[in-house]
């Protein structure tokens, strides 16, 4: 059966980014990181699966380069609130709202089915900007 892949090591890919998806980028490396609507785990027991979580904004921002911006989404308001405490529990990023919680909806961003399910079901949608200071 012929391959699908067309010759590529899967291991040693690019990403868009230009990051290979077999080790994190370099410290430094990243000028812009989008988390667009990550799954909110609902249930408190599942709570500890949330991609939003302060050792993974830790390990983020040592990624990022000083005054890159980290831009995130959802629909789930107490996800929302859940983002804003673990993003203040890392002192590297400032949150670029007038009033430290949420910006509007950046005009760059184009609506993702997730959000567009959201609204269908009533859901706000909640943007956060955060800029990697020193």
């Amino acid at each position: 059966m012929p391959s699908t892949n067309s010759g590529r090591d899967t291991a040693s890919s690019t990403s868009r980014a230009g990051c290979s998806t077999s080790t994190p980028p370099s410290a430094g490396a990243l000028d812009e990181v989008l988390i667009l609507f990550p799954d909110p785990w609902h249930k408190k027991r599942h709570h500890k699966r949330r991609l939003v979580q302060p050792p993974f904004l830790e390990l983020l921002a040592s990624r990022m380069r000083e005054g890159a911006i980290l831009s995130l989404a959802t629909d789930w308001a107490p996800y929302a609130e859940w983002m804003l405490e673990a993003l203040a529990a890392v002192p590297r990023f400032t949150n670029l709202a007038a009033d430290g919680r949420f910006v509007p909806r950046p005009a760059w961003r184009i609506q993702t089915r997730f959000e567009r399910r959201g609204e269908r079901l009533g859901h706000e949608v909640f943007d956060l900007a955060l800029r990697r200071g020193a």
